[in-house]
């Protein structure tokens, strides 16, 4: 997105009063706490104002991982750190009997208690803009159920998931309706969440707020269909849907990334042909069992494809009281020795982005997380799909049946099944070594072009003009 430098404050009686001042509130888990600091970024390059609330662990969460961009872009943006009551930080269970993220759910119910705070916030915000601009995760309506109280304030939703899956969740809701998507929505396995998970939406869902509108992190070079088709369901009493992504950087300029924190496996990367190595990564917040672990491991090795195996434990709810990647991933005997030159197990954090952007990298095994998705279709990656839980079963519908870059690994269910390393295999030499897996590269790589193409140099663009053009009117 280009750097815009229109002036954007008044003097009144002597206090600065903002035109505009936006307020970003994401969901205390990696993929959305990213995702809108991604978005804080790109608004705050209009020279608006923004302010972006979390707790003091999330906050530094968000701000340790961004990757990709210059870390000084997010530089002016104001961040605010609140404090809630102290809850337990269980560790990821790599048994149990759904892949969902329960670790995590202590800390979404502590985020609760962030309303009194970011109401104080809104408030103070109001006194000193002409328009308070509040853009809150679809999962986080209960702390900022009070914005009715504040007569400049107006709120816009944020979809962390893909428009394809919101989508599904309203024709689901309309009762079905007669849609040239109907088909491929009737595929869509049953979404199925922990109790506590459901009862933490049910809270959220109580006090939902009517938006003025709705952000995706995606572009009409991909989802233009289901964008169209949300626009005839008013969402929140609302039929504006901005497709303002993507918001990773669809080209990677490595003069503007710190060359001593560059990380080991892209020097790996550099001595390999081009399209050769498979990058096999399942997110932030999936446990694997070490049984799991070692199907993985047999399948890389059997395959006799290069490979980048992120192979690190799960986020828990707090990662600065109990650190990162406490469980080591528990490889077979010589694994490590047997594939040294063919393959890399990194078992901490890794930079995802640069791995996909590289040009040695023609693969990538994961979890179909909309942030992972949507950052391989951006560098030309195709994926071989193995979703785990929530949003991702249709995340890989949509990748391997609509756009076609990507391929199944597993047709996915609710419950904790093992995928042997036969399966593990046949998915990556169909993917790196077929002439299947060439014509998904080939379709993966023209839709890359078309999101480029959009983001770079019109479409993207033009809908984020509008939306900030909408809170500047």
């Amino acid at each position: 997105m280009a750097i815009h430098d229109i002036g954007n404050g008044c003097e009144n009686g002597g206090r600065k009063t903002e035109e505009v001042t936006v307020l970003m509130v994401p969901l205390p888990a990696q993929g959305h706490l990213n995702q809108l600091l991604h978005l804080s970024r790109l608004i705050s390059s209009y020279n608006i104002p923004v302010h972006y609330v979390c707790t003091p662990a999330h906050t530094c969460q968000a701000k340790n991982r961004i990757h990709g961009w210059d870390p000084l872009s997010i530089s002016n943006i104001h961040f605010h750190e609140f404090p809630v009551p102290s809850y337990e930080t269980p560790p990821a269970d790599p048994y149990s009997s759904t892949k969902f993220p329960t670790q995590l759910i202590p800390a979404f119910f502590a985020s609760i208690h962030l309303r009194e705070s970011i109401s104080s916030l809104m408030k103070q915000l109001s006194n000193t803009t002409r328009r308070l601009v509040v853009i809150h995760d679809s999962l986080m309506p209960y702390v900022i159920q009070d914005i009715g109280e504040i007569p400049n304030a107006e709120s816009y939703a944020f979809q962390s998931v893909s428009a394809f899956c919101v989508y599904s969740y309203v024709w689901e809701n309309e009762g079905e309706p007669e849609v040239p998507e109907s088909k491929i929505f009737k595929t869509l396995p049953q979404r199925h969440y922990p109790e506590e998970f459901e009862e933490y939406i049910r809270i959220q869902f109580e006090k939902q707020v009517e938006n003025s509108g709705n952000l995706f992190n995606t572009c009409r070079a991909i989802e233009g269909k289901f964008l169209d088709g949300l626009s005839k369901f008013k969402m929140s009493g609302s039929d504006k849907n901005w497709a303002v992504g993507p918001f990773n950087p669809v080209v990677i300029n490595e003069k503007e990334l710190n060359p001593k924190k560059r990380h080991y496996c892209l020097d790996w990367l550099d001595k390999q042909p081009p399209n050769s190595v498979i990058f096999v990564s399942f997110g932030s917040t999936t446990a694997l069992s070490d049984e799991q672990i070692q199907e993985i491991a047999i399948g890389l090795e059997k395959s006799e494809q290069k490979f980048v195996w992120v192979a690190r434990d799960a986020d828990t709810g707090d990662l600065f009281k109990d650190g990162e990647a406490r469980r080591n991933a528990q490889l077979p005997k010589g694994f490590e020795t047997r594939t040294e030159g063919k393959g890399i197990v990194i078992k901490d954090w890794a930079p995802q982005l640069e791995i996909l952007a590289h040009s040695s990298t023609g693969g990538f095994m994961s979890h179909c997380g909309w942030n992972s998705s949507i950052e391989s279709i951006s560098h030309g990656v195709p994926i071989a799909a193995w979703p785990m839980h929530s949003d991702q079963p249709a995340n890989s519908t949509l990748i391997t049946e609509e756009l076609k870059v990507g391929l199944k690994v597993i047709n996915w269910k609710p419950g904790y099944e093992i995928v042997t390393s036969e399966t593990v295999e046949n998915a990556v030499r169909r993917l790196m070594d077929s002439a299947e897996g060439e014509e998904i590269r080939e379709r993966a790589k023209e839709l890359s072009k078309a999101v480029k193409s959009s983001v770079l140099e019109g479409a993207s663009r033009m809908e984020m003009d509008s939306f900030i053009a909408r809170i500047r009117r």
